[in-house]
């Protein structure tokens, strides 16, 4: 089969991977793709939301299977596009992606169907909320409504930060209309953990639950980035907790969705938090995740174009997982997520019997031929292992190219059991 696979980022070099296992699959297109999907696949030089010519492509190709990767896409219609096309896509339509694109939607989607999540409010006016704000008190949790790329959630430890935050959002507009609405929230305290799953109607087939780490730098310090790193599966996660997320969050947003006419079919993120009263959600996305997809899919046994298929059709994929832990370290550019430069070479990247490479933020530079950057997150190492120790020492062997150069930073900490 011929596949296209949208997007340009890490989880998308992670889908094109493991659609390079496939024995179904014969060519895979990236749109746009990037530096390092370059070598995996023929990229397309078409921007992941320009749905016309997305479909248009589709059709000229003889494209059999899309898979969407951004939530940009998926909320500009392109599922719907290429569904009335009759073309074969796979991801939410943008009625049902509003569940990510919308805080403000998904906050009463899971007061009305009871699914457990921190209380909250919404505002428009500044003063409202920070009045809001003197009155509940800090740690408090500051989020912009709409897509702000990861970037629009504040966890505020004083009352201070969070009325700072507030004035950014609605009166500065650092988000533009993202921001022009903000979702308060009280602080839940806990572990948190990412569980994705498979979803079609009332069908939900989870994925092994990860845990990724949003600060920017060691200690989870610093400011709140897209993901700077990820582990699968969750040591301290019992099978018993993964089965209560599933029963009390996942299915009853499942079937949630359908009473609402939104029928949900893609992948459904939930971020969620242990607290004392169980798992609660923190968001949801209507796709896979960013760093998370990077460590579970190569733990995946599955064929992952014939789970598509399979879930697609309604029937059971029947997931099984490699019993071993994958981790993997995000390389970001200096200043990320703050300004960075952009078109940074990167030092050379051999191949490694132990890690895999994800690129998310790189080019191929004309003269040169090698890779340069071209995004806040310039790629991921991981290595799966039996040993969590082991895989994490093969990675931070294997980072330790970056260290010859200020233009680039990692953590030193992704993982579990390291400088503890």
């Amino acid at each position: 089969m011929r596949v296209l696979v949208i997007g340009s980022g890490g989880r998308e070099h992670s889908i094109v991977k493991k659609l390079m296992e496939s024995k179904q699959v014969d060519s895979i297109f990236a749109a746009p793709g990037n530096g390092g999907i370059a070598a995996d696949a023929t990229c397309v030089d078409i921007k992941d939301d320009d749905v016309d010519t997305l479909v248009a492509f589709a059709k000229d190709n003889a494209i059999d299977w899309t898979i969407v990767g951004p939530e940009v896409p998926l909320l500009a219609g392109v599922v719907n596009a290429f569904q009335a096309e009759g073309l074969n896509v796979f991801g939410p339509t943008k009625e049902a992606a509003l569940i990510e694109g919308s805080k403000d939607f998904a906050k009463a989607f899971m007061k009305k169907y009871q699914i457990p999540t921190a209380d909250y409010q919404t505002f428009t006016d500044v003063d409202q909320a920070k009045q809001y704000i003197e009155e509940k008190g800090a740690p408090i949790v500051i989020k912009a409504d709409g897509l702000a790329a990861g970037k629009g959630v504040v966890v505020a430890m004083t009352v201070r930060e969070a009325l700072d935050a507030v004035e950014m959002m609605l009166v500065d507009n650092k988000f533009g209309e993202a921001g022009s609405r903000v979702v308060i929230e009280e602080f839940l305290d806990g572990k948190e953990f990412s569980l994705m799953a498979f979803v079609n109607g009332e069908n939900v087939f989870p994925l092994m639950p990860a845990r990724d780490h949003k600060r920017a730098f060691d200690n989870d310090e610093g400011p709140n980035t897209g993901g700077m790193g990820a582990f699968s599966p969750v040591p301290d996660l019992s099978g018993s907790d993964v089965e209560l997320a599933v029963k009390t969050i996942l299915m009853p947003a499942a079937k949630g969705m359908i009473a609402e006419g939104r029928t949900f079919t893609g992948i459904l993120y939930a971020g969620l938090i242990e607290t004392d009263q169980g798992p609660k959600v923190i968001e949801f996305n209507a796709r896979l995740g960013d760093p998370e997809t990077q460590v579970v899919l190569p733990l995946l046994k599955n064929d992952l174009l014939q789970v598509v298929q399979d879930v697609t059709a309604g029937r059971d994929p029947e997931l099984a997982w490699e019993d071993a832990y994958c981790i993997g370290t995000v390389v970001a550019s200096a200043g990320y997520p703050g300004a960075y430069d952009k078109g940074v070479a990167l030092p050379e990247l051999a191949p490694s019997d132990e890690c895999f490479v994800i690129h998310a933020g790189t080019a191929l530079d004309d003269e040169s031929g090698g890779f340069v950057s071209s995004g806040g997150r310039v790629l991921l190492v991981g290595s799966v292992q039996k040993e969590a120790g082991i895989a994490q020492q093969h990675i931070y062997d294997y980072l330790k190219v970056f260290d010859r150069t200020d233009s680039f930073f990692y953590r030193s900490d992704i993982g579990f059991g390291r400088n503890k």
